[in-house]
């Protein structure tokens, strides 16, 4: 029986592809899977492509398995099977009990031979496909320890088949490294059509799901989601919880708003500058590029005559969020001046702006959604590019001010 399942999806002769011109190919119907969590299907794209696979990964403890156990209440009726290779079938059943996602249309899996899961996929023809963890799984005829390159390697490549052959809508779930990247070979990125990375600090309530890559969608979109004790709840408004905490009057501190994908998100971006007590300054950032930080340091120092070169220097952006765009820059600055000086920054204004090597602020994309946004959270003053200005639309309930450089910001602000 288990030749004939491994011959059925893949072991056996490889059949012969015949190619064909491109306006021959039939396209057909690209049927979706929706979840009802509108953070996650806005992330996949509209929600779950049949035939595809999906990577989850991310810190442990971050809320990966939770999802995944959530996900059979969301997709009730259709058939999800949960192959948990960390785990026994009695503690997932547990944490689905806990987070009220016990039910009958999920199927419990506590396997790791990828040869008995594809005879249990057999048997059963689920919707969706959960592995959990594709580092836990192992093929017979590999002859090297689960975890390695070649076990990730060869089991990733026969979910992969199996999924593509069954229709079906597959996740795995993966571990990351120390540095933050995925643990295994470059080539399960590669073999996935979406990959999903969970961001924050298990310590927080708040949890980012980041698609940073996705055959089927927009790249970059974000969905957020607290995580209580009862599982994971969509925030549907992330702007209004980061800045939620926002103390006012405080010096070192400006409102910046990123566009992640298709949504902008408003986040405080927090700096604290403090005379060096020891030999080499410190720069420490969080949820921000470190390099970048230094860049922009040199920016202010130089083109600024700011004399940060005795000076700890400290970032934080707010929430666990990881500001990726430089659109940021112009904030930062604004922040870590402020606190420098200690006078605090209009808590009305929110700024937007890249930040050049020349003490110059470069244009940005989408402004006008930001402006909006920015507006709906109740900002009467928005400091912008002036290059970005050209053809704007005005947004109502938001004074808009073009600057050419840090300079004006800085004077304007701080």
């Amino acid at each position: 029986m288990m030749e004939e399942v491994s011959a059925r999806w893949g072991s056996g002769p490889a059949r012969m592809a015949i190619p064909q011109p491109m306006d021959a190919v039939e396209i057909g119907e690209m049927p979706r899977i929706e979840t009802g969590v509108s953070e996650l299907d806005r992330l996949m794209g509209g929600g779950i492509m049949r035939g595809s696979i999906t990577l989850v990964a991310g810190d442990p403890g971050i809320g990966k398995s939770t999802l995944m156990t959530e996900l059979g209440r969301h997709l009730d009726p259709l058939t999800l099977l949960y192959v948990t290779g960390e785990e026994s079938a009695r503690q997932v059943k547990l944490r689905a009990q806990r987070l009220n996602a016990a039910s009958g249309n999920v199927l419990l899996l506590a396997e790791t031979n990828i040869e008995a899961i594809l005879r249990a996929v057999d048997e059963t023809a689920p919707d969706v496909l959960v592995i959990d963890s594709i580092q836990t799984m192992y093929h017979p005829d590999v002859q090297s320890a689960p975890g390695s390159v070649s076990q990730i390697r060869e089991s990733a490549a026969v979910v992969m088949r199996l999924t593509k052959t069954l229709n079906a809508a597959t996740f795995l779930v993966g571990h990351v490294t120390r540095s933050g990247s995925i643990a295994g070979p470059r080539v399960l990125e590669h073999l996935v059509d979406t990959v999903l990375y969970f961001e924050g600090d298990r310590h927080h309530g708040y949890r980012v799901l980041r698609a940073v890559k996705n055959r089927f969608g927009s790249t970059n979109e974000i969905g957020v989601f607290e995580m209580t004790g009862t599982g994971l709840r969509e925030v549907s408004n992330p702007s209004e919880i980061f800045l939620s905490e926002r103390r006012a009057g405080a010096s070192g501190s400006c409102v910046v708003c990123s566009v992640e994908g298709t949504r902008p998100v408003l986040v405080e971006v927090q700096a604290l500058a403090s005379h060096a007590s020891y030999g080499t300054p410190q720069r420490t950032a969080t949820g921000f590029d470190p390099k970048r930080l230094q860049l922009l340091l040199a920016v202010l120092e130089k083109r600024q005559g700011l004399g940060l070169s005795g000076n700890d220097v400290f970032l934080n952006v707010v929430g666990g969020v990881r500001l990726d765009e430089p659109a940021a820059d112009l904030g930062v600055a604004v922040a870590v001046t402020s606190s420098l000086h200690d006078v605090a920054v209009d808590g009305a204004a929110v700024v937007i702006g890249e930040v050049g090597l020349g003490g110059e602020v470069r244009g940005v994309s989408k402004l006008e959604l930001r402006l909006r946004e920015s507006a709906k959270m109740g900002f009467a003053q928005a400091i912008v590019p002036k290059t970005s200005l050209q053809g704007l639309i005005p947004v109502s309930g938001i004074e808009t001010i073009g600057a050419e450089t840090v300079s004006q910001v800085l004077d304007l602000l701080v």
